[in-house]
């Protein structure tokens, strides 16, 4: 047995059964939902969003409209929380840079050949090091989804602990695109393999396929943060992105991570969500009136 098995046997996943995560996110959500639907989250949900333009017709000219809102919110919502940071194609970092200046709010790039993460290892390594020195504090990587399902394990490891290398200070978010893996049991073992490799975090998708986060992705991904934490002490952060974009869609979320791993993980340094259209529904749920301010 390989150490990849050795490290998959320890955690069960192969146990894991679709169906019975799917029942089991059921019962969480009918029990717990109503009780984490209202204000307080909503405006907590607000403050764990990186948002996000990753469109082929970003101009400096939109990502520094996106900064300049970030910039201004607190003048024009002055009882909301501001969003976690703002995620931009490589090239986009230096106008965030330049142009952001609110406080506390993080610049994250996508990086390593997103979003299919089909290039050379040598071009994805070289893309996340411009993207940090560019001033990312936070890089988000597209796992070889392909070599996951073929169960090439040590390379797939090995290509994310030199991305981890390449972030130096900044924070690696590791994509698993769950939409393509599917199998709870793959999910469960991509989650050990980016965690193993030293991503800080672990996200669901990345938006540009058909299905992306899910609440049985969740589900899944949060229990192996769980146990992670429980034999390693190391907390790994959380984030579901691509399709999360209602305000039930955030709860729901929002209730499995609460339930699964606990009051820790409810602020956004281990809690955050990718997208670009929830920041202005969770607004409008919050206000009690239509919102579009970003």
């Amino acid at each position: 047995m390989d150490k990849f098995e050795e490290l998959f046997a320890a955690y069960n996943c192969d146990a894991l059964d679709n169906a019975a995560v799917e029942a089991d996110v059921k019962r969480i959500l009918a029990k717990h939902y109503a009780d984490n639907n209202n204000v307080a989250v909503w405006k907590q949900c607000l403050h764990q969003i990186d948002l996000t333009t990753l469109c082929v017709d970003d101009t400096d000219e939109r990502v520094n409209l996106m900064a300049q809102r970030v910039n201004e919110f607190g003048a024009k919502y002055p009882q909301e929380p501001n969003v976690a940071a703002i995620c931009v194609y490589p090239a986009m970092v230096p106008y965030v840079k330049t142009a952001l200046t609110a406080p506390g709010v993080g610049i994250a790039s996508v990086a390593a050949g997103f979003p299919a993460s089909q290039t050379f290892v040598e071009v994805k390594i070289a893309e996340v090091s411009m993207a940090v020195m560019e001033g990312a504090t936070e890089i988000d990587v597209v796992i070889s989804a392909g070599k996951m399902l073929q169960g090439r394990y040590a390379e797939v490891y090995d290509e994310l602990c030199e991305l981890k290398a390449a972030c130096r200070e900044a924070h690696l978010k590791v994509i698993l695109e769950t939409g393509i893996l599917r199998d709870a049991a793959i999910i469960k073992k991509a989650s050990l393999i980016a965690m193993q490799a030293g991503a800080d975090f672990i996200k669901t998708s990345t938006g540009k396929i058909a299905v992306n986060a899910t609440p049985e992705a969740t589900y899944v991904m949060c229990h192996a943060i769980k146990e992670w934490h429980e034999k390693t002490g190391i907390m790994v952060g959380y984030k579901p992105a691509g399709g999360v974009r209602t305000t039930e869609e955030a709860v729901q979320h929002y209730t499995l991570v609460k339930e699964i791993l606990g009051d820790k993980w409810l602020n956004n340094k281990y809690f955050r969500f990718g997208a670009s259209s929830l920041a202005n529904n969770l607004l409008t749920s919050i206000t009690g009136k239509e919102e579009k301010y970003f």
